[in-house]
């Protein structure tokens, strides 16, 4: 008798083996199936399946029983030593041939039923972790969310790939039920966990070391190591400043130890405490190298470290250098995410509207899109291929992906491509405050002795110390100092901008000769390699700048004569002054350092056409007949780029001719060691163009662009003026002193940047021509009284003065312009200035400004938009009509109108228009009795005449003393 199968035997090797054996047999009778065994059918609720049997006891082997009969069904006999007959043996191997099948099939049904239910509960453990996914109400970046990743995270690889697996089948069935948005939705909250890791992990990469001034192979520095915080002030408007950045650094360094509404960058999008509505689109404005790009990097930084904003679920920081190069391009939204960050792509992100996503466009300054609001088509789809200039519109109006933040950067003079009702907040990038100055340098220098002198330095010359307010400038001086701290002892160190932005470039060119050239430190460095490079950048410095342009691309080297290869030659060079920029989707991008660079070596540029007799581009400068009665001497060159730049509206050529005015001087011709060409410096020319500046005019000018003139005499290193006027201020009568206009240019800088608010400035107590009061208008920006009659005021005096008004922080709260023929467009900036929510004006006196009714229109809509600060509003002797005194009415009945006098003379309005005002006014105070303001008609003979012509409403009254006034 045949020993009894292996329980534990391959149950697909039987079962071939059992076919093979019926197929031998094809005549032999089946043998019944037999009946089921009871106690082995499996209990489909008793659990997974039954147990394996033990392993059998070794001994005599037990024989087989067949189980035809059910008499033998359940004994077992065992025949001890004997040998069953041959018949009884055909017969007990007939009957196992069913048995086994039965076995077999129960042991197959029993792995089925088990991998059913392990496959039951896989499939509902997941589609339940999926629908919680995508439910409206499953917060992201929560803390249960992360928790749900960490636990992922802990998966082996075998459970990680079958559960990405059985995604793909549940994304595929839901496309197959028609659900397509629930199958996105799925399909990118499913990735989103991994896409966000890999994400993080590029962006650390990317951003987790910085370079000064330009890459350089082998020398990063970490971020984290040499970042100094920034001075970030909320508040401000999406305005345009294109005033020249020099100046606006002035005004940021008065501003620096003043309280202000202060930002930290990781709180950019939560606003200050008290702010209503939520904070979708931040822009933050800041002058070339205040500091914005590395703001944007270290915030970024942060996220990808976890250190803050762990809100956000995806951070994607763009910039409009990269975007420019996408101009003929078409994208989608989604396709656009995925061209510039492909984990997104990798990880099959294709929606984002459930995520919290932060896209930052770094330098709107320097967009090349059109960026036309008002006439792009809309667009709310994601996926709908478009314009990189239709994207970008759709996504700060709010219609594409309305769930997203954005955060643009720009420097001042751009902040206008941006629609103000776009913009939810507004920052400005201050740069460095004095303290933050000094961290600067001793993080950069390891020497703290060498860190001691250089900011000892810095605070001996004030205009060094007002441009370290800029970080790149801060890192320029670093590289200067410490390498002339280093090879030579004793002599100056420079103090004025020029001698600056010289040795900076001797340095550059000095590195250049030892570096590249093979040169020793000690070999004259001005190679005619080295000339014929900075005449290069020079002239594309020169172009560029007359354009506005500080980002360079091949066409505009090729205008310059420069093909690409030459550029990233002298970016490879003359790495601290020119850099190429080339990310992984852009072409190369150049630009210089810093704009002040830029400016710097405009003005070596055109000082070398100069001295080289270069006509045409004189002439196209300057204009044909720049010459004076043919005489063309340095002192009529400079002349008549002083009064070019006079003219110019925001100052863009303020640096740019002091750097020309600092090149006149012998000591830094020598420094450039030829480089300008044969030169007039003279002692009798120096001193005819200094006589130049003091005498210069500047009528009909901005009187901020006279200010300039006083810095040119400084570059020149002429302090006459500067002494005089700091005696003037120390004396003790200074009504006597007489000033002439760049005494008075003068002034106005020192009284501007002082760091005592003046309390009153009155015009008239100074001892000057009209043109020399109006040079001292910019000082209205740093006082609290100012006293500004019969000064025969243009519009771009009202410009400052309301520049004082908008200022933040705003110090003006009286201010007296009476007897100014005020027009139209003059009262449009005072409006302007008025209507800003930094004004804190409580009195305002305008009269006999002759203004019309347009200008009174203007005037009152300025204040009902921002009526919580004025008390006092002197209109008297202007020619009012009714419609003006009907808004002047509805301005005094605003709730949030704090008027205490308002005074109106010497008008002409209509009896009608005068009885519906008393009667107004009437109704008013009956509403509230308690109200401080009291109506009183101080004319009794005004009164006497309304009462007897009142039956002829039209006629009008012509009063001769004051028609209407409120007093406390």
């Amino acid at each position: 008798m045949d020993q009894c199968e292996d329980p534990h035997s391959s149950l697909w090797g039987e079962q071939k083996n059992q076919n093979k054996a019926e197929r031998k047999e094809p005549g032999s009778e089946p043998e019944p199936a037999p009946e089921p065994e009871p106690e082995t059918d499996p209990d489909p609720g008793s659990g997974p399946g039954p147990e394996p049997e033990p392993e059998p006891e070794p001994g005599p082997a037990p024989s087989c029983v067949s189980f035809k009969s059910d008499d033998s069904k359940d004994i077992l006999v065992e025949f001890k030593g004997e040998q069953p007959r041959a018949s009884k043996r055909v017969e007990q191997q007939s009957s196992e041939v069913p048995r086994a099948q039965s076995v077999q099939q129960h042991h197959l049904d029993s792995i089925f039923m088990l991998l059913e239910d392990n496959m039951v509960t896989f499939v509902k453990k997941e589609l339940k972790k999926m629908q919680k996914v995508v439910s409206p109400d499953y917060p992201e970046c929560s803390e249960s969310q992360r928790e749900d990743e960490e636990e992922l995270e802990g998966d082996d690889e075998d459970q990680r790939s079958s559960r990405e697996m059985f995604q793909q089948i549940t994304v595929l069935f839901l496309r197959r039920m028609k659900q397509e948005k629930l199958a996105d939705c799925l399909q990118s909250k499913l990735a989103a966990p991994v896409c966000r890791r890999k994400l993080k992990c590029g962006l650390k990469k990317k951003f987790q070391t910085v370079f000064e001034g330009i890459a350089k192979a082998g020398q990063p520095t970490l971020l984290n190591e040499i970042y100094t915080e920034l001075y970030i002030t909320e508040g401000g408007t999406a305005e345009v400043n294109d005033e020249h950045e020099v100046r606006q650094i002035e005004a940021a360094s008065r501003k620096a130890d003043r309280v202000e509404t202060s930002i930290r960058p990781e709180d950019i999008f939560k606003g200050s405490h008290g702010r209503d509505g939520p904070i979708r689109t931040v822009m933050t404005q800041g002058v070339a190298g205040i500091g914005k790009t590395v703001l944007t990097q270290k915030l970024t930084l942060d996220w990808a470290e976890d250190k803050s904003n762990q809100d956000i679920h995806f951070m994607f920081p763009l910039t409009f250098r990269e975007l420019n190069v996408l101009k003929e391009r078409k994208f989608s939204l989604v396709e656009l995410v995925h061209h510039f960050f492909s984990e997104t792509k990798a990880a099959g992100m294709c929606s984002f509207e459930d995520f919290q996503v932060v896209l930052i466009f770094d330098g709107l300054d320097e967009c090349r899109l059109p960026l036309d609001f008002h006439n792009n088509e809309v667009l709310t789809d994601v996926t709908e291929s478009t314009s990189v200039d239709v994207l970008l519109t759709n996504l700060i109006r709010g219609k594409l992906l309305p769930s997203a933040r954005l955060w643009i950067t720009t420097r001042p003079a751009a902040a206008n491509q941006i629609p103000p009702d776009c913009v939810d907040m507004v920052t400005e990038v201050r740069g460095f405050s004095d303290p933050q100055k000094e961290e600067y340098f001793r993080k950069r220098s390891r020497d703290e002795e060498q860190a001691s002198s250089i900011i000892s330095h810095m605070k001996t010359s004030r205009s060094l110390h007002i441009m370290c307010h800029i970080p790149v400038f801060c890192w320029i001086t670093a590289t200067v100092l410490e390498e002339l701290l280093r090879t030579r002892e004793g002599g100056d160190l420079p103090r004025t901008l020029t001698e600056m932005f010289i040795h900076h470039l001797v340095v550059q060119t000095k590195v250049k000769k030892v570096k590249y050239d093979g040169g020793a430190e000690t070999d004259p460095h001005w190679s005619p390699d080295s000339r014929r490079m900075i005449e290069s950048l020079g002239k594309l410095a020169f172009n560029q700048l007359q354009k506005g342009n500080l980002i360079f691309y091949e066409s505009d080297l090729t205008e310059c004569g420069i093909d690409v290869e030459a550029a990233s030659k002298y970016s490879g060079v003359f790495t601290q002054i020119f850099k190429e920029e080339r990310g992984l989707y852009q072409d190369k991008v150049f630009c210089f350092v810093h704009l002040s660079v830029q400016e710097f070596l405009a003005a070596v540029y055109m000082f070398h056409c100069y001295t080289n007799r270069k006509q045409e581009v004189l002439e196209d400068f300057l204009g044909k007949g720049w010459k004076d009665e043919n005489r063309d001497t340095l002192d009529v060159f400079l002349k008549r780029v002083m009064e070019k730049s006079l003219r110019s509206k925001n100052g863009h050529l303020d640096l740019f001719v002091r750097f020309l005015h600092g090149l006149c001087l012998e000591s830094n011709q020598r420094l450039l060691g030829g480089l300008l060409g044969q030169t007039e410096n003279r002692p009798g020319m120096i001193q005819r163009v200094i006589n130049n500046l003091k005498k210069m005019k500047s009528d009909e000018m901005s009187p901020d662009r006279s200010i300039n003139i006083f810095h040119c005499l400084m570059e020149m290193k002429d302090l006459s003026v500067h002494q005089e006027i700091q005696e003037f201020l120390q004396s003790e009568n200074r009504s006597e002193k007489f000033l002439s206009g760049i005494h008075c240019s003068a002034l106005a800088y020192m009284l501007q940047m002082s760091e005592e608010v003046l309390d009153e400035l009155d015009l008239k107590k100074y001892r000057t021509s009209e043109e020399g009061k109006l040079r001292l208008i910019p000082a209205v920006r740093n006082c609290r009284k100012f006293r500004l009659s019969d000064c025969r005021l243009s519009e771009s005096h009202c410009e400052v003065v309301a520049s004082a008004l908008k200022s933040n922080p705003s110090h003006l709260i009286d201010l007296d312009l009476y007897g100014n023929n005020l027009q139209d467009s003059g009262v449009k900036h005072l409006s302007a200035g008025l209507q800003s929510p930094n004004c804190k004006l409580e009195t305002l006196r305008l009269e006999n400004c002759s203004l019309s009714e347009i200008s009174c229109d203007s005037l009152v809509s300025a204040l009902k938009s921002n009526p919580s600060h004025l008390e006092h509003l002197d209109l008297r002797w202007n020619n009012l009509q009714d419609s003006s005194v009907e808004h002047l009415l509805d301005l005094v009945k605003s709730p949030d109108c704090i008027l205490k006098t308002l005074r109106s003379v010497e008008g002409s309005i209509s009896l009608c228009c005068f009885q519906q005002f008393s009667t107004k006014h009437s109704q008013y105070q009956s509403k509230d009795p308690e109200s401080p303001v009291n109506l009183q008609l101080l004319s009794e003979a005004l009164r006497a005449e309304w009462r007897q012509k009142h039956r002829d409403s039209s006629r009008p009254i012509r009063g001769a003393t004051s028609l209407l006034s409120w007093c406390v």
